[in-house]
């Protein structure tokens, strides 16, 4: 599989400050591979240790520090030299083992010729409390499910992937139906690499929802191994509602829904369980859209799922309705459709979006993301139909440079005036309709270049202000 994290991995290595790279990411997303096929692809050899199998290299981890030393023990293990520039040290499931956590620290201060990167679930800092974290010593990068372009290139459509990728709207238009035929496949398969690469091989749906069912009793049985035993219970809780939570209109996450008569404060440590674990993600409301939008948090969040083939399949929504219309994009509630966005913005944008409600939740903006010096609202609609109070609302109130709506409409782009003046905000704004399979695009289209008389270029000199329709 073509990953896009690739790239990164290999920005690190020329990087001439690097550090150790701590790479983050739920089980099952394909950290083990995407690393391996770096040392392979970037480097002679690779040294591979995996600490949950090398129970003599966890006890010299666990004692020593000199890095002389571990290195010995390590070249012992593989069988091999490591030698700097030509050896790629990997440390697989670092979690089972503290002292190799701490000694990246030792690595990083004392031996920065060796390229390591580790690898780990759990690696949040409130579980490794008192292990000697190496905090400021590590370079740290997050491996998320594949994107719906990784997926498109994954199962033999690559040629629409680079045309989501160039942003080529008008080429796009002629194929639209095409591309959202994909996008469902994708609402239905998601972007975990094992579901993906099996739906690639024998493009068969009972077989798809057979990986994804086990992939989800994987998670579960986790919660028992790794979990504290009397936390086990909550945390199944918590993960067996999210789907519920979603299915609502309102869709802040509720924790009286989670088990009757249950307080905020007795699930904290199980939600930033499955968070640290990379299975859930929450996106947290703020009551101003202003920067930096971490200061304006008010508490309420909504929680998502790690991918949207696993939320489908854990809402036990039958593989056939990738072939009725458009109803996948609005099953409960458009709740595919919000996962979907949420899960690119954060892969492809490296974004953390929040949202904005009214105060007396009248209206909501399903995204807010900081660009440069501005916050940018994102409405995302489960069908083509372009209705936006909320999103209109907003803009009346707060006046944006820029709003975007994410649908199955096609792109289209104008400028539209805001009613009234007022001192020291814009005039006029931007609203954007970028297409749902193309929103992982969307911080190139808050970016655009203007040509000489100020229209904006679509990079082949076309004006992008007309739009496609």
């Amino acid at each position: 599989m073509k990953r896009q994290a690739m790239d990164r991995l290999v920005a690190w290595k020329n990087d001439s400050g690097r550090r150790p790279l701590l790479l983050r990411g739920a089980r099952q997303v394909g950290k083990t591979w995407l690393m391996k096929e770096f040392g392979s692809q970037e480097y002679e050899r690779t040294a591979y240790v995996r600490f949950d199998h090398a129970s003599p290299l966890r006890d010299v981890f666990a004692s020593e520090t000199n890095v002389a030393n571990l290195l010995q023990a390590v070249q012992l293990h593989v069988g091999f030299k490591v030698e700097p520039g030509k050896t790629l040290l990997v440390f697989d499931e670092i979690q089972e083992c503290p002292g190799a956590l701490a000694s990246l620290k030792f690595f990083c201060e004392e031996a920065s010729g060796i390229d390591i990167i580790a690898a780990g679930s759990q690696l949040g800092l409130s579980d490794h409390v008192g292990t000697g974290f190496p905090v400021g010593k590590v370079d740290t990068q997050y491996l998320y499910p594949l994107s719906f372009r990784e997926f498109l290139t994954a199962t033999g459509k690559g040629q629409f992937a680079e045309l989501i990728g160039n942003r080529d709207w008008r080429m796009m238009s002629p194929f639209h139906d095409e591309l959202v035929r994909l996008l469902k496949l994708y609402f239905l398969v998601g972007g975990m690499p094992r579901v993906v690469d099996d739906y690639a091989s024998h493009n068969d749906f009972a077989r798809m929802r057979r990986i994804q069912n086990s992939l989800l009793l994987d998670y579960r049985s986790d919660f028992g191994k790794h979990a504290p035993p009397v936390q086990v219970r909550r945390i199944e809780a918590v993960w067996d509602s999210i789907p519920g939570q979603l299915s609502r209109e309102n869709k802040k996450f509720v924790f009286g829904d989670v088990q009757q008569g249950t307080r905020a404060r007795d699930l904290e440590f199980s939600m930033l369980w499955l968070t640290e674990a990379g299975l859930m993600r929450q996106e947290c409301r703020v009551s101003k859209p202003d920067l930096p939008l971490e200061a304006y948090r008010d508490g309420a969040f909504k929680g998502f799922m790690l991918d949207v083939g696993l939320l489908a399949a854990k809402a036990r929504l039958q593989p056939r309705t990738v072939l009725d219309g458009s109803r996948i994009f609005e099953e409960f509630k458009g709740a595919l459709t919000e996962q979907f966005v949420q899960q690119e913005i954060v892969a492809e944008l490296g974004e953390e979006p929040h949202y904005w409600a009214s105060p007396r939740g009248d209206a909501e903006v399903d995204f807010l993301l900081q660009g440069s010096g501005d916050v940018i609202p994102v409405e995302a609609k489960a069908s083509v139909n372009l209705q936006s109070k909320s999103l209109k609302f907003y803009c009346g109130k707060f006046r944006p440079p820029a709003a975007v709506r994410t649908s199955l409409a096609r792109y289209f782009r104008r400028t539209l005036d805001y009613d009234s003046q007022k001192a020291n905000s814009p005039a006029q704004y931007e609203l954007i309709d970028i297409p749902l399979y193309a929103i992982g695009q969307l911080a190139n289209e808050l970016t655009p270049e203007r040509d000489n008389d100020g229209h904006w270029d679509g990079g082949d000199g076309s004006p992008r202000k007309e739009g496609v329709e």
